[in-house]
């Protein structure tokens, strides 16, 4: 442990830091509810226009948006407003690594979770408002498509970035296709495809996702060489390929379905193949308390889902046949391992 430093009045403002860091995630979360930063995009604005092109009434709005100055989301000169760099390249709608979706799925759903931390930790119940949909959660989103964009809109949010890790992570000149299995609209296969011109790829996901996964790789332009399989990975075999991957899948079903999972893949996989799996797995060395609580938060939302470890990925990666290659970090918003097995020749 290292000693505190400075006046008692400098040690208590870090206890009330850490008590008030939610004011920050609302500020915004609020800001990109309201549009403030596609608003402000291509353009500066005084406080005047902005209030009323986004039907602001309240009377420290102001100061609202001075804290967003202060939080280096915002810029002023001159008593008007644009969008600061850091904003322009992740809060902007239309921008590749935007996470304005993420911003807006804590607002919905992880926010209200959170609010019963100390209810979840006595009963160990998770707290969402999906909570008790289990498995079915996701099914019944992607009923209606608009709620699903905004679900798909969270979760690329995050895996753009790991996307952009398998495609630099993973030798790909030995190979010419692979399936992201549970890939949603395809965002990381688009992303891996557009690397590596060379190679095909693949969507595995619930039939109801095709019209979401059109629109992404025509707007990606990767729709030549990005195909969908509708289909229910435990019903259905998996489509062949040289290499399958799994993100932030397993996690949410128990171990044995995990196995059969794996076992389907080592199926699936061509000789020489390998197999990818990325999650936030747990290092029994870890101690960064971003990633505990993020571990945390997968808990808070849905009571079926559970992070493993890394010594669980190799088990499972060698129970269904595969040799494992390597497990490493990676340079992702939830800090994911990354885990690979080789299926033999």
């Amino acid at each position: 442990m290292t000693s505190e430093t400075g006046s008692p009045a400098a040690r208590a403002r870090r206890i009330v830091a850490l008590n008030t860091a939610y004011f920050q995630a609302k500020a915004l979360q609020s800001a990109v509810e309201l549009g403030l930063f596609e608003l402000l995009a291509d353009r500066s604005a005084d406080i005047e226009e902005i209030r009323t092109e986004l039907g602001v009434a309240h009377r420290l709005f102001k100061d609202f948006l001075d804290a967003l100055v202060g939080l280096d989301l915002l810029e002023r000169e001159d008593g008007r407003y644009r969008v600061a760099a850091l904003a322009t390249e992740f809060l902007v709608p239309g921008a590749p690594t935007y996470l304005g979706g993420t911003a807006q799925q804590h607002a919905r759903l992880h926010f209200h979770a959170w609010a019963q931390l100390t209810d979840a930790l006595r009963d160990g119940k998770a707290k969402s408002a999906v909570a008790a949909q289990g498995p079915l959660a996701y099914p019944k989103h992607y009923e209606d498509l608009d709620r699903a964009r905004q679900v798909m809109m969270h979760m690329d949010a995050h895996n753009g970035f790991t996307a952009d890790e398998l495609a630099r992570q993973i030798d790909w000149s030995g190979y010419t296709s692979f399936v992201d299995v549970g890939g949603a609209r395809g965002n990381v296969a688009s992303r891996i495809a557009a690397a590596h011109p060379h190679l095909k790829g693949g969507v595995f996901d619930l039939p109801a996702l095709r019209p979401l996964f059109d629109e992404l790789v025509g707007a990606a332009g990767t729709a030549d060489r990005v195909s969908f399989h509708g289909g229910d990975f435990f019903a259905s075999p998996l489509p062949e390929a040289d290499v399958l991957i799994f993100g932030h899948v397993l996690p949410d079903w128990p171990v044995a379905d995990r196995q059969e999972l794996l076992r389907r893949a080592f199926k699936a996989v061509r000789p020489g193949g390998k197999v990818v799996l990325y999650d936030a797995m747990i290092d029994p060395d870890e101690r960064d308390p971003e990633v505990l609580l993020q571990r945390i938060n997968h808990t808070m939302i849905r009571d079926d889902s559970s992070a493993y470890s890394l010594d669980q990925a190799r088990a499972y990666l060698e129970e269904a046949g595969f040799t494992v290659d390597r497990v490493v970090a990676t340079d992702t918003i939830t800090r994911d391992h990354l885990a690979i097995g080789t299926k033999s020749v």
